[in-house]
């Protein structure tokens, strides 16, 4: 029987191999003095796999990672928070180099093998001594999974991490994750980080092709301001400690991992969402009956992005008439007369017209911290899910002093 199970206080060292650690090094804020460099490594090279941002402009660390993945194959991830390491001309190149080459020598591995990530602000060039006496300082161990989560936020307010046990084909392997995000987040990536471990055997075609799905549904589903950020990076590593026979597309073991993994990517997905910059509900947004899953997806996401939708459920007002607005501008085959619309399990709107409802029951439900709003386009069988925030003052104060 294929089972997947949630491991209590999960993380991404919680597979077999994989170790980790952070310190504080000083790019961070010194208020709270919260780690900001961080390692993963893996007792052996892995499988390796990433999914990068779609913006045109990509920071150096994620260009270094995309060359060293050519190969397949990694054994550490370095990483850096409070600098973006993005817009610095080739100062960034080097740096990015570097934190590589640096961890490489400190754990005998070959820099090809190691991952670079950074996140934090655009256009400042890395502290390399602070870095460097970081990356030096950092002890690996099991629990560091832990220190790696805080030490790879930004603006978030609490650290996202999971792992699931996962039974397939008379073998057990666990599937970890962590991530990071809070603002620039919209469809395609965004500034967000992504870690994620398994001690499968997995091939590596299988392995990328697996990660993109699972990120297309999780990650490319969520929004939280429209934003897409220059560094943003998700990592899949495969060590093969578990020593099952290597899962490939025709595996009898392919199918629970790709849903395990897609539960973990999800998981992380929605904490991202929920955990926006200024965020006080988590709001999901289902569209269905459309004529294709690429126009679900889209109306989906441009009605969770729509700062008129949003701040409407922050002010818990059913304002069902932006939802409408949203979807008529998302570029998606619709049928004017056919449209309905759900808040929870309240229809506010039948066949693009109002429905009869209570504006107080419709509040009461905005009101709650989850809010789910579907959407029945009655023109086929695509459908999909994204996910959003709502839109706040504290949004705004956030980002008018990001770097002050």
């Amino acid at each position: 029987m294929n089972e997947i199970e949630e491991i209590p206080g999960g993380t991404i060292t919680s597979p077999k191999g994989f170790s980790a650690g952070a310190v504080y090094a000083g790019l961070k804020s010194e208020e709270k003095e919260l780690p900001d460099v961080g390692i993963l490594y893996s007792e052996v090279p892995c499988a390796a796999a990433g999914v990068f941002t779609a913006n045109r402009i990509k920071a150096a660390p994620v260009l270094l990672s995309q060359k060293n993945l050519s190969g397949r194959k990694a054994q550490a991830i370095v990483v850096n928070a409070g600098c973006a390491n993005a817009c610095v001309g080739e100062q960034g190149t080097t740096d990015a180099y570097d934190m590589a080459a640096f961890t490489a020598y400190k754990h005998n591995i070959d820099k090809e093998l190691v991952l670079v990530a950074s996140t934090g602000v655009i256009g400042v060039p890395l502290p390399m001594a602070k870095v460097r006496e970081g990356i030096d300082r950092v002890m690996l161990s099991l629990k560091g999974g832990h220190d790696l989560a805080w030490a790879i936020m930004t603006t978030d307010t609490s650290p996202k991490e999971i792992a699931v046990s996962v039974s397939a084909a008379g073998k057990e392997f666990i599937i970890g994750g962590i991530a990071k995000g809070a603002g620039m987040i919209h469809p395609n990536m965004a500034t967000l980080l992504g870690f994620l471990t398994t001690d499968a055997a997995v091939e590596p075609d299988f392995l990328q092709m697996t990660l993109r799905h699972a990120v297309d549904i999780s990650f490319n589903m969520i929004t939280v301001d429209g934003d897409t950020s220059t560094n943003d990076s998700v990592f899949l590593l495969a060590n093969g400690l578990a020593q099952n026979e290597p899962i490939d597309a025709d595996s009898p073991a392919a199918d629970v991992f790709e849903k395990a993994l897609e539960h973990v990517c999800l998981y992380l997905a929605k904490r991202i969402a929920g955990d926006g910059e200024g965020a006080t509900k988590l709001i999901e947004v289902t569209v269905e009956g459309a004529l294709t899953v690429a126009d679900a997806r889209m109306a989906a996401r441009t009605i969770a992005s729509s700062p008129l939708v949003k701040s409407a459920i922050y002010g818990a007002d059913p304002n069902w008439g932006r939802i409408m607005a949203a979807l008529g501008r998302s570029g998606v085959e619709i049928e004017g007369a056919g449209i309905d619309v759900y808040l929870g399990g309240l229809q506010v709107a039948q066949r693009t017209q109002a429905a009869r409802f209570d504006p107080k029951e419709a509040s009461a439900i905005l009101s709650q911290k989850q809010v789910a709003i579907r959407v029945n386009l009655h023109m086929g069988k695509g459908s999909a899910t994204a996910w959003g925030c709502d839109l706040s003052e504290e949004y705004v104060t956030i980002n008018s002093a990001y770097r002050t």
